[in-house]
């Protein structure tokens, strides 16, 4: 892989990791139509780290007020920011654990493209509905466990190659009658401990390989730190004025795009 297509993959990654609609379904893209190698272990690592670094410098004063909550809550008892921080922790566990038991059956029987096609359809039409259903009258500070909960639980879906993880748990949150602001807040931290979790496995997969392209893991880092921290602010500056449709129709587009690819 050269120099030009680690910016291009990173760059997709970047824009598309915070954004609801499918980081996979774009990744598949090159190598499908262009005939672009596969990215590789190190490379993915790279844009995991890059993303992580990108939605924790946006919202770094967010979790320094959170993890400081939740250890004075020990002692002083519950807050509205440590009850929030007990709602990120327990909202991952769904993930996490069907990350751990689903992760081989994935990798092995539903990473092809028609899959893709299909979820990033389906969701996309989800997305959809809950923003035209939502209440939307719920800021983050009057959510329930229950509510973040089932957050989480939705969250386990985007194991599925082409549902998207900011896409599915935006979806839940809008559905349970969150606002925009606060479905997309909520999706952005529940992000960190997820990519992080992603990300520490996929190293530990890393330390098996003996050759690490470390030019190509910078520019990922850069490019996909750089692209992520753009994207979520544009996203939360700009949520309420378009809402959730555009990312609809282009998920509907992308989709048919890569169901004309899968069955061409």
């Amino acid at each position: 892989m050269d120099a030009i297509q680690s910016v291009l993959l990173a760059l997709i990654q970047g824009i598309t990791e915070f954004l609801p609609i499918s980081s996979s379904g774009h990744l598949i893209l090159p190598s499908a139509v262009l005939g672009w190698p596969d990215q590789g272990l190190a490379f993915d690592v790279a844009v995991h780290v890059g993303s992580l670094l990108a939605v924790v410098g946006y919202f770094r004063h967010d979790i320094i007020q959170l993890i400081t909550a939740w250890f004075s809550s020990f002692k002083t008892g519950q807050t509205e920011n440590s009850r929030l921080a007990w709602y990120v922790i327990w909202a991952t566990v769904p993930a996490g654990l069907c990350g751990l038991i689903f992760n081989d059956f994935i990798e092995e029987n539903l990473r092809s493209v028609l899959v893709i096609a299909g979820t990033t359809i389906i969701f996309g039409a989800a997305l959809g509905w809950a923003d035209w259903s939502g209440k939307r009258s719920i800021e983050l500070s009057k959510m329930s466990l229950k509510q973040a909960l089932l957050v989480g639980c939705a969250q386990a879906l985007a194991l599925i190659p082409g549902t998207s993880r900011s896409g599915i748990t935006i979806t839940a949150a809008l559905a349970l009658g969150l606002t925009r602001q606060a479905a997309a807040r909520f999706s952005f931290l529940l992000s960190i401990p997820i990519i992080s979790l992603s990300g520490g496995f996929k190293t530990l997969e890393l330390l098996e390989h003996e050759t690490i392209p470390w030019a190509n893991l910078l520019i990922g880092v850069v490019v996909a730190a750089t692209s992520a921290a753009l994207c979520i602010h544009l996203f939360l500056k700009w949520i309420d004025r378009i809402g959730m449709w555009p990312f609809v129709a282009y998920r509907f587009l992308l989709g048919f795009v890569l169901l004309f690819i899968a069955l061409g």
